[in-house]
């Protein structure tokens, strides 16, 4: 799995019907900035609204699911975010000229095959992991569902599927490794089955629906009328039932190229999360409502995570900004440049680390044989920290000072001793106006809380 979050190198377009709007759209995937996530825009409609790919905009789900913001409503965004969770592809802006992406075939691969052209570009800004920490569950007795989320270091996807079908009977699929979705899952198609053809069709779903875009299962015994009336439906001179169980005779792709594609709408479904993820989905008899009900059960899960969570850091990891990074930003020399690296930024919050070592200057004076880092240096730390979220706000960082306005609510609750590692996170309190900026700085050891204080910054330009 990816370390780093990544965009498309160049803007790529596809084309076609909206499977249930019966809309023809043209869609164009954009480049975007690190942290931007994954949203969809409306250009055919006054003021261009944007679209949050998250759960909490899910309006609808029947037979796909359907996402409104500002106004402006997606339809059937499983497929396209699939891809884009396949491909582990963070930012991108999606713009379409009507209401529904483009159906092709019934599954991602025209999606995915796009996205391989465009090219992929590493971005400067680590992936943010939802980590599934405990079992995550969910159950709806009465349609015998069950989905699970279990801690792994790694996403990974299993799902049943079971109607009682004799052409279908009980499937399953895994993915075991991402990095396989574009091989494994992403060309699965669409089904349905022949009793639900008309019953969609009455209730103005399936109008963009074709042969050629769907794996319609036949389970029972179809009379020539019948398949007179769906040819006619589908503007078709014939439709026949050649082998046993498919309609048309359509030849699958996999054995069970069914349940592949249910994991494949689960993968696109739990996006909608809005962060990736790393953990084991197990699911049985999944559908769009059921993975959305499980994808807010995790972001409710997420979202209690990170009020209460300590900044995790990893060290193994590369930095955000090394050294010399953070000295193109910062004007801070030694012996006070106050941190080592940053590993996490975003717009609202920074993460920083600070190693303390016998050999930092201060100790000569400060308790020599008692060594304990000064309080103030501490706030240091997390002022200079917080200067890297502030000057993050602008192109050329390197032609603005940061000076600091206040520190209040400050404490010190723990001693810093040599061999500590300081990890320390800033978050805004609220936007950034007119250069001044507010913000909550904790620092830490392991897991105690050292010391914390709320600041507040200005930033001025240097020739002003």
């Amino acid at each position: 799995m990816n370390i780093k979050q990544h965009t498309i190198k160049k803007s790529v377009n596809v084309s076609g019907v909206g499977l249930h709007t019966g809309v023809s759209t043209n869609m164009t995937f954009l480049p975007a900035n690190p942290n931007h996530g994954i949203k969809f825009q409306r250009t055919d409609i006054e003021g261009q609204p944007v679209v949050d790919a998250d759960v909490d905009n899910v309006v609808d789900i029947s037979r796909g699911t359907s996402i409104e913001q500002s106004g402006a409503r997606i339809n059937t965004v499983e497929h396209t975010l699939a891809a884009m969770v396949g491909m582990q592809i963070d930012n991108v802006l999606i713009q379409l000229d009507g209401p529904e992406p483009p159906i092709m075939d019934g599954s991602s691969k025209m999606f995915v095959d796009s996205l391989t052209e465009a090219g992929q570009e590493e971005q400067n800004a680590l992936r943010n992991y939802f980590e599934v920490k405990e079992g995550t569950f969910y159950r709806e007795p009465e349609r015998n569902v069950e989905i699970a989320a279990l801690p792994l270091d790694d996403y990974r996807l299993t799902v049943m599927i079971d109607y009682n079908s004799p052409v279908l009977g009980s499937q399953h699929a895994s993915l075991n490794d991402i990095q396989e979705f574009p091989k494994e899952i992403a060309a699965c198609r669409t089904f349905c089955f022949l009793h639900e053809l008309e019953m969609l069709y009455k209730n103005n779903l399936i109008k963009g629906g074709d042969l050629n875009n769907a794996i319609v299962v036949v389970d029972r015994q179809v009379k020539d009328n019948e398949l007179d009336y769906l040819a006619g439906l589908f503007n078709k001179p014939k439709v026949e039932v050649k082998k046993e169980g498919i309609l048309n005779n359509i030849e699958l792709r996999y054995k069970n190229e069914p349940a592949r594609h249910k994991l494949l709408d689960m993968v696109g479904d739990l996006a909608l999360v809005g962060r990736p993820l790393k953990a084991q989905i197990l699911a049985a008899r999944p559908g769009h409502a059921a993975n959305v009900a499980f994808a807010k059960k995790l972001k409710k899960s997420m979202l209690a995570n990170e009020s209460a969570a300590l900044p995790q850091y990893d060290p193994k990891l590369p930095p955000l900004l090394n050294i010399n990074q953070i000295t193109q930003m910062l004007p801070h020399r030694y012996p006070f440049l106050m941190i080592d690296k940053i590993y996490h930024l975003d717009e609202k919050s920074v993460c920083g680390v600070k190693n303390v070592t016998i050999n930092e200057p201060f100790f000569q004076g400060h308790f020599p044989g008692n060594p304990v880092m000064p309080g103030v240096l501490q706030v240091e730390a997390m002022v200079q920290t917080g200067g890297i979220l502030v000057l993050s706000t602008v192109p050329d960082p390197e032609n603005y000072w940061t000076y600091f306005l206040a520190i209040e609510n400050c404490r010190f609750r723990k001693m810093v001793l040599p061999g500590d590692t300081l990890v320390i996170k800033c978050e805004l309190l609220a936007p950034i106006k007119r250069g001044i900026a507010k913000m909550k700085s904790q620092a830490f050891v392991g897991s105690n809380l050292v010391s914390e204080a709320t600041m507040s910054a200005s930033i001025v330009k240097k020739d002003s």
